[in-house]
């Protein structure tokens, strides 16, 4: 599958994990966004859901174990090149997840990891993505916790 120049959108996921009023953001390692901040995920593989995929890319990245995917939002990341043409195209799948276990340590697409007050998170460089889906969301996310007994 080409991620960039695709034949067709690539279907994606995102984690939202929140500790103590912060958000788990992680700053990319590799393109689409390379450098840039969002929270965890990843591809959905052929012939995985994509609550598998969110689990699965969450353990990847940052070490920890999640479970309980719950739907927050789909979100688009379409980026066109100086000729207009689509260069990547993701749709991509925003779930809440429940924190189980294991130690932060960012891995794999992940170069950094860190907890983010909301009130600091539009100060990262974020993918534009997900900047639209923190702002349009925002209000369900300050509700939200994902800790049990973890860090």
């Amino acid at each position: 599958m080409n991620k960039i120049y695709p034949n067709q959108p690539i279907i994606g996921v995102g984690a939202v994990i929140i500790r103590n009023g912060k958000l788990l953001l992680e700053q990319r390692k590799a393109n689409p966004g390379r450098g840039k901040w969002s929270v965890p995920g990843g591809v959905v593989e052929l012939g995985e859901s994509s609550k598998q995929t969110v689990i699965r890319e969450v353990k990847e990245e940052t070490n920890l174990i999640v479970e309980e995917p719950t739907l927050i939002d789909v979100v688009n990341y379409i980026v066109l090149d100086e000729k207009r043409k689509v260069k990547y195209h993701f749709l991509i799948v925003e779930y809440f997840m429940k924190l189980k276990g294991g130690t932060l340590k960012a891995a794999d697409d992940a170069a950094e990891l860190r907890w983010v007050s909301f009130d600091e998170v539009k100060n990262y460089d974020l993918i534009k993505s997900f900047r639209e889906f923190f702002q349009k969301n925002l209000q369900v996310l300050e509700k939200l916790d994902s800790s049990s007994v973890l860090m």
